[in-house]
C-alpha cells in the first residue's frame, strides 16, 4: 500500500488575549534624561528619615560617580564626593583613594574646597571603576599610605544596609540601549536599538520605539537523518524588549541592622515575531536550546548621593522540541510584558515575585504528515548587585502543535485520509533567588529560593479533515 500524507491547513486566527497574575507598568521612555551634577536627592519625611530620589546616574560620568558615608561625622550619612577610586585589587581588597579634578564652578576666585581623606570606618560607594569593573561597595578598614596616586586603604565588604541606614528609596529606572553590549553567539544576528533625543543605532533602528533594544536572527536547526534537502529547519525573527531596573529599599527605624523591606528586579514590554519551518528534531530525544546572542549592561542608579550598580545580563535563545516527522511552517506574534525579582520583608525573609502578560496575534500555519513539535524564542536573564547575582529568570514564549494523520485503502481501491491537528500558544517564566541579596544587608538565604514556574497556555485552534 502506497504511503499517503495530507496537508492540514490551520486558519488564521483571530487576535487572543490571555493575561497572567498582575502586570508591570510601561516605563515612559520619552522621560528626560538627569542632569549631571544635581542636587535634588533627597527629601525630608515626618518621621526624621530621608526618602531618597531613585534615577540613572548621569550618562558617560567621569569619573565614575562617588558616595562616602563618613564614620565619625554627618551621623554616617553618604554624601556626594569628589574622591574617586582610582584603582582597586579584588585579592588583595586594597583600593587607592584619589581626589578628582575639580569643576570651577564657584564664584571667581573662589574654588570648592576639595574632599578630606578617607578614614577608617567610612564606607565608599562607587560607580565601576579601575579593577572594579561592577563599581566597589566597600568599609575602610586601614589607611595604609600616602602614594603618588592617593591614598591606599584596605577594604572589607559591606552591605547597603551599612551605608543607607534608615532611609527610604523606590524607584524605577529604564536601562539605556545605548549602553548594551552585545556578543552574537551565531550567524545571522543582528542588534538595533532607540533611545530619547533621537539617537538610533543598526539597521532596524528607525523603526524602533524609544528606549526599546531588538535582536533579528535568521538561523538553521536541526533535521531529521532521512529528511529531504527541502524540508530543512530554520528560525527566523526578531526579541525586541524595554527593560527597566527596579530597586526600593526601607531602613529600619528602631537601628536594626537589616532593613525593614527591600525590592530587587527586572520588568519591561517584550515583543517578538518569529516563524519556524521545516522538519525540525531534536536528535537526542530532549529539547534543543540554541543561544544565538549575550547582551551585557552594567547600569548606575542613583539612589540619592549613592551610585549603585546593576549588573544585567541576557541570553537569548531558540529553542526547538520537535520529533523529525512533522513539517511546520508557522508564524507568531507575542507581545506582552514581565516582571521578577525578590522582595524582602522584616519577620518574613525573602519571597519571589514574577508576573506576567502576554497576547498572542493572528497565527498562520500548515503542519505536513503526524508528529509533535514546539518552538521557543526566549531569553535568560539575570540582575544583580556590584556584579554578584540575585535573581536569574528565564521567559520563554512558545507555539506547540501536534498533527495525526490516518490513511486506509479497501479492496475496490479506494483510499482516504483523516487527520486531526492542534496548535497551542503559550510561555513559560521561571527563575530563583540567590543568596547574593544578602549585599541589601538582610540574612544570608543559605539556599536559592525558586521563584516558581508560571506557565500559560492557550488552544489557537484545532480540527479534524478528511477525505
Amino acid at each position: 500500500m502506497r504511503t499517503l500524507s495530507r496537508r492540514l491547513l490551520l486558519p488564521g486566527l483571530t487576535a487572543l488575549a490571555l493575561a497572567a497574575t498582575g502586570c508591570s507598568s510601561t516605563p515612559d521612555t520619552n522621560a528626560a534624561e538627569p542632569e549631571s551634577g544635581s542636587s535634588s536627592t533627597t527629601t525630608p519625611t515626618a518621621d526624621g528619615t530621608r526618602r531618597l530620589d531613585v534615577g540613572a546616574a548621569a550618562p558617560q560620568a567621569s569619573p565614575a560617580p562617588t558616595a562616602v558615608a563618613r564614620a565619625h561625622t554627618g551621623n554616617g550619612r553618604p554624601e556626594k564626593s569628589s574622591l574617586k577610586v582610582a584603582s582597586y585589587d579584588k585579592t588583595s581588597r586594597q583600593a587607592v583613594i584619589s581626589t578628582a579634578p575639580q569643576r570651577h564652578t564657584a564664584t571667581p576666585g573662589h574654588s570648592p574646597a576639595p574632599d578630606r581623606p578617607v578614614a577608617v570606618g567610612d564606607i565608599i560607594a562607587s560607580g565601576p571603576a579601575h579593577g572594579a569593573p561592577n563599581g566597589l561597595l566597600a568599609k575602610v578598614t586601614e589607611v595604609v599610605g600616602k602614594t603618588d596616586r592617593g591614598t591606599e586603604v584596605k577594604t572589607a565588604s559591606t552591605t547597603l544596609a551599612s551605608v543607607l541606614k534608615d532611609d527610604k528609596a523606590d524607584g524605577k529606572v529604564p536601562v539605556d540601549p545605548s549602553s548594551v553590549t552585545v556578543e552574537p553567539l551565531t550567524k545571522g544576528v543582528s542588534f538595533s536599538w532607540a533611545k530619547s533625543k533621537g539617537v538610533r543605532f543598526g539597521p532596524k533602528g528607525a523603526k524602533l520605539p524609544l528606549g526599546n533594544l531588538r535582536l533579528d536572527v535568521n538561523a538553521s536547526v536541526d533535521t531529521a537523518k532521512d529528511a529531504p534537502a527541502s524540508a530543512g529547519a530554520s528560525v527566523s525573527g526578531f526579541v525586541q524588549l524595554a527593560p527597566e531596573v527596579e530597586f526600593s529599599y526601607e531602613g529600619n527605624k528602631d537601628g536594626g541592622f537589616a532593613p525593614s523591606s527591600a525590592f530587587l528586579g527586572m520588568s519591561g514590554d517584550w515583543s517578538s515575531q518569529w516563524a519556524l519551518k521545516g522538519r525540525a528534531a531534536a536528535s537526542t530525544g530532549e529539547p534543543r536550546r540554541i543561544p544565538f546572542a549575550k547582551l551585557h549592561s552594567t547600569p548606575v542608579i542613583q539612589v540619592g548621593p549613592v551610585p549603585v550598580v546593576v549588573n544585567l545580563d541576557l541570553t537569548c535563545y531558540i529553542q526547538v522540541e520537535a520529533d523529525g516527522r512533522v513539517t511546520l511552517d508557522v508564524q507568531q506574534d507575542v507581545k506582552g510584558d514581565f516582571r521578577v525579582g525578590g522582595s524582602y520583608a522584616s519577620g518574613k525573609g525573602w519571597a519571589p515575585v514574577s508576573t506576567s502578560a502576554v497576547h498572542s496575534t493572528p497565527v498562520n500555519a500548515s503542519v505536513t504528515a503526524a508528529g509533535r513539535v514546539k518552538g521557543a524564542l526566549g531569553a535568560e536573564a539575570s540582575v544583580g548587585l556590584y556584579g554578584a547575582v540575585g535573581v536569574t529568570a528565564d521567559f520563554a514564549p512558545y507555539l506547540r502543535g501536534e498533527a495525526d494523520a490516518k490513511a486506509t485503502a479497501s479492496s475496490d481501491g479506494k483510499t482516504s485520509v483523516t487527520g486531526a491537528w492542534a496548535l497551542y500558544g503559550g510561555f513559560d517564566l521561571s527563575g530563583q533567588l540567590h543568596f547574593r541579596l544578602s549585599l541589601f544587608g538582610t540574612p544570608v538565604i543559605e539556599h536559592r529560593i525558586p521563584l516558581g514556574t508560571l506557565n500559560r497556555e492557550w488552544r489557537l485552534a484545532s480540527g479534524h479533515s478528511g477525505r
